[in-house]
């Protein structure tokens, strides 16, 4: 792990930790409204690119404290559940929302429906509730151009894995169809396996190890976000496959390195800063009685050797989109 990807981690975890006791401080004390922003781990780097659109725009709209929420187990549902009460006790004025588990989440999120605080969902759609608005990828597109880049470096001909996010979320499984279609579109390839790697590292590590033993010739990852992809390719340097090409989806900045350095081929571009400024934005305007679309979709493109330059700007020295190139 680089010195880059440490600290984007380290400052999310920092503002985790300190997420009870700002929710707590007195409303009076606030210049705007206050905010509570969930995530699904601390450990992606996608989510401190979140969480600097979330604080980016936050603080551009002259909104108070932003709160952030994520499980100190990855991806742990029964601690989201908690953290979804706890927020729901202390009543922020509006609430940014990603499930560990779209379909888990459903009573607490009706409870907070219940308690009339707004919320926003991002990344993933929950299955149930009300939301002001749904925040989200293009995630089928983004499965299909990274197949498809994948695919035309391999010639059309070669053997390929799939490594799968969380099975029954959106982002996984409409990703997972992209690849699909991009495999349908290319008959000599054949796809030897698709396994899930519930968006960790490690277990992509592990996942790309068993793969390797009984797979005599990979040529060819496909992982449904980036952190997989970093575990698949640690797999295939140890045992001395080098040349077996990965592609991922997402665009942190470990992406970027890992492209210009030539160990990652491509990634699409799944900009969680985007997603989280224009997040924060819809949760604002709506409640300054504003427009608010049912849903707002971000589309991305293929980055590759050629056009990783936007994407090494460091977080806090982006700007967050204009809304009315996304509202529509």
């Amino acid at each position: 792990m680089n010195s880059r990807h440490r600290m984007a981690l380290h400052g999310l975890a920092l503002v985790v930790a300190a997420s009870g006791a700002a929710l707590a401080a007195d409303p009076a004390s606030a210049a705007g409204e206050r905010l509570a922003a969930f995530y699904k781990n601390q450990v992606d780097p996608h989510f401190a690119l979140v969480r600097a659109g979330v604080e980016a725009a936050a603080k551009e709209m002259g909104a108070g404290p932003v709160t952030h929420y994520a499980p100190t187990r990855p991806n742990n549902l029964a601690e989201q559940l908690s953290e979804i009460e706890d927020v729901t006790v202390k009543k922020p004025d509006a609430i940014l929302f990603m499930a560990v588990d779209p379909r888990g989440v459903v009573p607490a999120i009706e409870k907070v429906n219940a308690a009339g605080i707004p919320l926003v969902n991002y990344n993933d759609r929950v299955r149930g509730g009300k939301f002001v608005s749904y925040v989200a990828a293009d995630d089928f597109n983004l499965g299909l151009d990274a197949g498809r880049y994948l695919l035309k470096a391999l010639g059309g001909k070669g053997n390929v894995v799939i490594l799968e996010g969380v099975k029954g979320s959106t982002t996984s499984d409409d990703r997972v169809r992209g690849f699909h279609k991009a495999l349908e579109e290319n008959p000599g390839v054949k796809l030897l396996a698709s396994q899930p790697a519930n968006y960790q590292r490690l277990q992509a590590l592990q996942v790309m190890e068993n793969l390797i033993q009984s797979n005599s010739s990979i040529d060819g990852v496909m992982a449904a976000a980036d952190v997989m992809a970093f575990g698949a390719i640690e797999a295939l340097e140890a045992a001395g496959k080098k040349a077996t090409m990965v592609v991922g989806i997402g665009g942190v900045p470990e992406s970027i390195e890992a492209i210009k350095a030539g160990r990652l081929l491509a990634t699409a571009e799944f900009n969680g800063y985007k997603m989280g400024c224009l997040a924060t934005m819809a949760a604002l305007r709506s409640l300054r009685k504003e427009t608010v679309p049912d849903t707002i979709v971000i589309k991305g493109i293929v980055i590759d050797k050629t056009t990783t330059g936007p994407f090494e700007v460091p977080a806090e020295k982006r700007t967050c989109p204009k809304w009315e190139d996304y509202a529509k």
